[in-house]
């Protein structure tokens, strides 16, 4: 039997038992409220959470970003009322996935050109790309040359952090105040269109309420009871 109808050969009996492996998952949730699936490769790839995986002749694997079909490219418009640093966060986790998981030079490439076209449709200047790259690439740089210092000065540690809301120009001024005094801070949206839309119950004015009052026993065989 030759390499190829003996890899045929395997590649069915693993498929026969991975197909009887979901059909028992199935079975085991008596509500029928589960279902497990699985996939199986196609020309030799299978995307993997984030990553497309393809089997290379060599017996190596090859590490693509992996988008769905239905994915749109859409993130954190630039011109919305957010912080900055949220902002260039989105910048940030987009380049770390490509240069972390990413494994072919020319993929790599690739990738961040589909990201600095898809940011660009978002409203993100070019300056923003090249912010970011540059403290990634620094940061790299002082985790090479990182030596451990033990700081015994208390003085010199943070003394906490506070969460502000987030309103242009004013927040901005209030986080550097903070920083001064070693405090640091979170920004978060002062309203979102979840406040602004969702209201599962109409307020109900006060005069609208009822008067209640609570009876419980007194622990006293009186016959009495206290409100």
């Amino acid at each position: 039997m030759n390499n190829e109808k003996l890899t045929y050969k395997l590649m069915k009996n693993n498929r026969g038992q991975l197909q009887n492996l979901t059909d028992h998952l199935n079975t085991v949730d008596v509500t029928n409220n589960i279902k497990f699936t699985h996939e199986e490769e196609s020309n030799g790839a299978i995307p993997f959470l984030d990553t497309l995986i393809t089997r290379k002749e060599d017996g190596s694997i090859q590490l693509v970003v992996y988008r769905k079909k239905t994915h749109t490219d859409q993130y954190l418009n630039f011109s919305s009322h957010h912080p900055l640093q949220h902002k260039l966060s989105v910048v940030r986790t987009l380049l770390d996935r490509c240069y972390n998981l990413v494994t072919e030079t020319e993929d790599r490439d690739k990738e961040e050109e589909h990201v600095k076209q898809a940011l660009g449709q978002c409203g993100y200047p070019d300056w923003t790309i090249k912010r970011v790259k540059t403290e990634i690439l620094k940061r790299k740089n002082e985790n090479k040359d990182k030596k451990k210092v033990k700081h015994t000065d208390r003085d010199n540690k943070s003394k906490g952090m506070v969460v502000i809301p987030y309103v242009k120009g004013l927040s901005e001024a209030v986080s550097r105040v903070f920083n001064k005094h070693r405090v640091a801070t979170a920004m978060r949206p002062h309203q979102t269109l979840r406040n602004i839309l969702v209201h599962p119950k109409d307020k109900q004015e006060t005069t609208e309420k009822a008067e209640g009052c609570v009876h419980m026993m007194c622990g006293v065989d009186c016959g009495e009871r206290a409100a």
